[in-house]
């Protein structure tokens, strides 16, 4: 997941994407600095990924605020009119990414073995 997040920041440096819906979020700083929100957290994000469980909880929440970001500030677009396709882009990063990063961090240790098989 943190690999993945680093990805889609380096991506947004390299070609950026439009900018509709984002409006919010550019009036306090340019597109390639939220990237970087994505690059760092996603760097957090691994980094826990090798902690045990409990302790790899900031990890979780250093997934969830790059999306977090992005769906509030398409939420916030939508309601005020600006880009009316942001309701939808908006639960499509809560149910997505924030709903799955949360039940990702739900699962305990013993679960996991159970589907993955035991190692050995």
């Amino acid at each position: 997941m943190g690999v993945g997040k680093v990805c889609w920041g380096a991506g947004m440096i390299v070609e950026p994407p439009a900018l509709d819906g984002l409006g919010l979020m550019i009036r306090f700083a340019p597109l390639h600095c939220w990237a970087w929100v994505w690059i760092l957290a996603g760097t957090a994000t691994f980094a826990c990924a090798w902690l045990s469980f409990g302790q790899d909880r900031w990890g979780f929440l250093a997934a969830s605020v790059p999306p977090s970001l992005w769906a509030f500030t398409y939420l916030w677009a939508a309601l005020v009119g600006d880009y009316a396709r942001g309701l939808w882009i908006f639960i499509w990063y809560m149910t997505s990414h924030c709903g799955v990063i949360w039940c990702a961090s739900r699962v305990p240790p013993a679960f996991r073995r159970g589907v993955e098989g035991r190692p050995g």
